[in-house]
C-alpha cells in the first residue's frame, strides 16, 4: 500500500496551500522537477501526521542530493 504524501506549496500572495495526496513515486518526481526543495514541508502517515521539512526525510534528501551534488 502506498503512503499518501502532502506538501505545502506556495500559493497566491505567499499563502501556503496543501497539495496531495501524492504517491511516493510522485513525491520523488516533484523533487526532480524542482517543485519540492529541502525546506518544503511534507506530511504523511510516516511523519505521524506532522508537518516536517523535506530535509528530515532520508529517501527524499537522497534523491535531492543526487540531483544537486554541488550544494552538499
Amino acid at each position: 500500500m502506498s503512503v499518501g504524501w502532502y506538501y505545502m506549496a506556495r500559493g497566491w500572495l505567499r499563502k501556503g496551500r496543501r497539495v496531495g495526496p501524492i504517491s511516493e513515486a510522485d513525491l520523488l518526481h516533484h523533487i526532480e522537477k524542482g517543485k519540492i526543495s529541502p525546506e518544503t514541508l511534507l506530511q504523511s502517515s510516516k511523519t505521524k501526521g506532522k508537518w516536517v521539512p523535506m530535509n528530515s526525510i532520508g529517501p527524499a534528501m537522497k534523491r535531492w542530493r543526487e540531483l544537486h551534488p554541488e550544494e552538499q
